[in-house]
């Protein structure tokens, strides 16, 4: 099983990479710039970074060719996440309440395959100053928070899946259970 992670500088880009490779996935990193046909991969990881998208167009190197033309499902995680938004039309604004740390998830749709075997509430790590404010077409909202109204989205009908918080750092409770579930997604 062949998963890289899409590295948009984030802090965690490597804790999310060992945390794939810990759960037996063969993991890599690779620079956002790395063309679609050089990837060999059965899922992606767009990491997230510390870049701003708020009122932007920026594109995050081939990550737009990832979401139009890959086949394999996409986790999209922080900017990843609000990047993935902007993608399909969804928009992403300075949050009102940025939030840092521990954060109470509940999640909104737990028939979410993302989401299987988790409660529907628990508490995630998150570290960010934007947020999406508009869901894209084709994209359902599957959890928030108090501070933060799409902490999660899915699209209706591929394998696309973000999330601002994240899963890869060991105060997200059951983040080991949400990468499980998504390496379970990219078996061929």
């Amino acid at each position: 099983m062949k998963i890289p992670v899409i590295d948009n500088g984030g802090q965690w880009t490597h804790r999310e990479y060992r945390v794939l490779r810990d759960l037996g996935a063969e993991a890599s990193i690779v620079p956002y710039t790395t063309p679609l046909s050089e990837l060999d991969a059965d899922g992606l990881v767009l990491s997230g970074g510390a870049a701003t998208l708020e009122g932007t167009s920026m594109e995050l190197g081939e990550e737009g060719t990832y979401l139009e033309k890959a086949t394999v499902p996409i986790l999209a995680i922080c900017v990843g996440h609000q990047f993935m938004a902007i993608h399909f039309g969804g928009r992403v604004q300075k949050a009102p309440h940025p939030e840092f740390g521990r954060v109470a998830l509940e999640v909104d749709a737990p028939s979410s395959p993302l989401f299987a075997g988790v409660p529907t509430k628990f508490n995630v790590w998150a570290s960010h100053n934007d947020e999406i404010v508009s869901l894209p077409d084709g994209f359902k909202l599957i959890a928030h928070s108090p501070s933060c109204q799409v902490e999660a989205m899915a699209h209706s009908t591929r394998p696309l899946f973000g999330l601002q918080f994240h899963p890869e750092v060991e105060h997200t409770e059951h983040g080991e259970r949400i990468f499980q579930n998504f390496i379970a997604m990219c078996h061929r």
